[in-house]
């Protein structure tokens, strides 16, 4: 009898090409956690990152890498520094989103084979957190970008870069973002807030997700260049 080969853990790669979305659980308790995380992945949703600001959250992250680390890709959002990293990694976490764009907590998530999302807005950010190493570039806060802007950054950037708005985004603008080059998408408040009930979590993870199929194929199959760079 050949002994069983287990699959692989998804990586960054696969759960990107499988749903872009992040879901940003901030303020989720441990206890129901892995609820949430049934529904998002039913969902087709294969990324979760539980901020470090929340109610226990290396109990969380431990808790879906335990149940869900083969099959999504989880991790902490509001790393701040190098300390925070390595507790993410002892939790079981591959993810680790900031707000900021820190060089020495991009190195130490490359360190530990971490994927490092840190938070950036202009040019000069983009392209220090790319040569530090970041997996992709979070556009944040997402309010404050248009996707003029986002087309204007990828005309200079690498072809290969993933850039994923945080913040301010809806099903509604989606396609918007989408068509000007967004990679995908970090997702907090409009997907879950402390207190909502687990049917409204499940609604609005269905309404993402079939937002963003249907903004994906509508949009241009090649960026454009943008003259001014």
């Amino acid at each position: 009898m050949q002994p069983q080969t287990l699959a692989p853990a998804l990586d960054l790669d696969g759960a990107m090409a499988q749903l872009p979305l992040v879901a940003i659980l901030r303020g989720v308790r441990p206890e129901e956690v892995l609820a949430i995380a049934e529904v998002l992945f039913d969902a087709g949703w294969r990324m979760v990152e539980v901020p470090l600001n929340s109610p226990q959250p290396l109990e969380s992250i431990a808790l879906l890498a335990r149940h869900y680390g083969e099959r999504m890709l989880v991790g902490a959002g509001t790393v701040l520094d190098v300390r925070q990293v390595h507790e993410v990694a002892a939790a079981g976490g591959r993810l680790i989103v900031s707000p900021n764009m820190d060089p020495e907590v991009i190195a130490a998530s490359k360190r530990l084979g971490l994927y490092a999302l840190p938070g950036v807005q202009t040019a000069s950010e983009c392209f220090a957190a790319l040569r530090a190493g970041a997996d992709a570039l979070k556009l944040f806060p997402g309010e404050a970008i248009s996707p003029a802007i986002i087309k204007a950054l990828r005309a200079v950037l690498p072809a290969s870069s993933r850039l994923l708005p945080v913040g301010g985004i809806t099903p509604d603008n989606m396609a918007a973002f989408s068509s000007a080059g967004a990679s995908g998408f970090g997702i907090g408040s409009a997907l879950f807030k402390p207190g909502m009930h687990i049917d409204s979590v499940r609604q609005q993870a269905q309404r993402f997700a079939l937002q963003l199929a249907e903004s994906r194929q509508s949009a241009p199959p090649a960026r454009e260049h943008y003259t001014s760079g």
